[in-house]
């Protein structure tokens, strides 16, 4: 009787209306996990003028602020492995219950901030841990639900966090500005923890948990690996060795970090750099600047990681980071609203497209498999370029009593060099460890060891081990 109200639940689950794959569900709850777990970091600019504010309840300097910036930045570079490893290990359903409850408890605590030690702790390092719960193992897991039409899945995944995003960061400023530090942060913490944790219920690790096939499996294709627990984990430890002995494994996460320390000094430093010049006087308008960048960045969030599997990442990547540090050239001489704006708009484009591609290419690169250790390293490279980039522009601020010349012109230098070595990678246009599984023993090989799944448990792979390769894209960078 059990096993037939099993039966029965999963049934409501996956036959969806209008014959809806279940992995349109996940895409859902990671946005929401998403909008909310990166709206710190997107929108932690917000933050810095009432901080710096020398008549308000802080009045830090914004070398302070930096360093805790950074610190944000640096812890969560400290995490992003283990958390994907984590994921890998786990699943991603315990991760978004993690995310859940330490987004609410961090972020009701950090309203709760009276000294610098609390700003330090409760966002350098709770914040941190939050994001890289929500961000790395579950924006990795979105892979395995997609067999094919990956990157219209992540388009759409990455779309919504930037109109999530978009739309916080005015409401965060007028809401400092009205209800004050405290109410607003109890505010986004309820709000975003409580979503995470009811949307729980519905989120699984894999489809086969459904008994179910990732959407865009077709018959012709492979079916799920059957062995015991042990030569999974042999298999995922050699797979992550072979991965590791590639040129793209270490580039990517340097490109990462220079695109990130690119667009991060703008995301934390042009707020104040406008206050500096007398462009603006509320937070509300200012944040209109991060609210254009985000919003207009949907496009490119949405676009980026479909043309990715049609012409080749590396292209879409170079293309980004190009139009992210071309852009800053506009800052030199923003000294009214409308050019602040403008700016916002246009550089958007690039800062969409810098990030949104890794996904693609790491299943470019190196076929199916459990991503979570591979993205948190990426993952990392983005969060200490983050950390770099921050520190580095607020001491140059401290050192030459707050002219943003220098900072505007590291921020191009720290894109335009990504781009320089993204010409360095690989083409895209076949997987670079194609013989791993050579280095198994025979009865871990995926042509030796293939077991008779039960119907509808075709899937790519487990938390603990690669499944076999996937059908290759075919997008090529040549």
């Amino acid at each position: 009787m059990a096993l037939m109200d099993k039966a029965l639940l999963d049934i409501k689950i996956t036959r969806l209306p209008f014959g809806i794959h279940y992995s349109w569900v996940i895409i859902g709850i990671l946005a929401t996990a998403q909008i909310f777990g990166s709206s710190i970091s997107m929108a932690a600019g917000i933050m810095v003028p009432p901080l710096n504010d020398a008549d308000g309840d802080f009045g830090w300097s914004l070398g302070l602020i930096g360093a805790a910036m950074a610190t944000y930045y640096l812890t969560g570079a400290i995490f992003a492995p283990i958390t994907g490893w984590l994921g890998d290990r786990y699943g991603s359903r315990l991760m978004l219950l993690g995310a859940g409850v330490m987004y609410a408890t961090s972020m009701i605590l950090l309203g709760q901030t009276t000294e610098v030690w609390h700003f330090f702790l409760f966002f350098g390092v709770m914040l941190s841990l939050t994001q890289s719960l929500a961000m790395v193992p579950l924006m990795a897991a979105v892979s395995g639900w997609f067999r094919r039409s990956l990157g219209l899945g992540i388009g759409i995944l990455w779309a919504a966090g930037g109109i999530g995003t978009g739309i916080l960061a005015p409401v965060v400023g007028y809401a400092i500005d009205a209800i004050g530090w405290g109410g607003t942060f109890f505010a986004v913490g309820a709000i975003g923890g409580g979503l995470m944790l009811l949307l729980l219920p519905l989120m699984k690790n894999r489809p086969s948990d459904l008994g179910i096939e990732p959407y865009g499996t077709r018959a012709s294709d492979p079916p799920r690996l059957v062995m015991e627990t042990g030569m999974e984990r042999l298999r995922l430890k050699t797979f992550n060795q072979h991965i590791r002995r590639t040129k793209a494994f270490w580039n990517l996460p340097l490109i990462h970090g220079l695109g990130c320390a690119g667009h991060g000094v703008v995301l934390i430093w042009i707020i104040p750099m406008a206050f500096e010049r007398g462009v603006f006087t509320s937070l509300v308008s200012a944040g209109l600047i991060l609210t254009i960048i985000s919003l207009v960045s949907v496009i490119s969030r949405f676009v980026t990681p479909i043309l990715a599997e049609i012409y080749g990442t590396r292209k879409m990547m170079a293309a980004a980071l190009t139009i992210q540090g071309l852009t800053i050239l506009m800052l030199f001489w923003a000294q009214d609203v409308w050019m602040f704006y403008l700016f916002a708009a246009v550089f958007g484009l690039g800062f969409g497209g810098e990030w949104t591609g890794y996904l693609i290419i790491n299943r470019q690169y190196f076929g199916d498999g459990p991503m979570g250790s591979v993205y948190g390293w990426q993952t990392t490279g983005a969060l200490m370029g983050h950390a770099i980039a921050t520190s580095l522009a607020g001491l140059v601020i401290f050192v030459t009593d707050g002219n943003y010349t220098v900072v505007l012109a590291l921020s191009m230098v720290f894109s335009l060099g990504g781009v320089v070595v993204i010409a360095t990678l690989d083409p895209t246009s076949h997987v670079l460890i194609p013989e791993w599984e050579d280095s198994l023993p025979a009865e871990a090989k995926a042509s030796t060891k293939r077991g008779s799944p039960e119907p509808g448990l075709l899937d790519t792979g487990d938390a603990q081990g690669p499944a076999p390769a996937a059908t290759p894209l075919t997008a090529s960078d040549d």
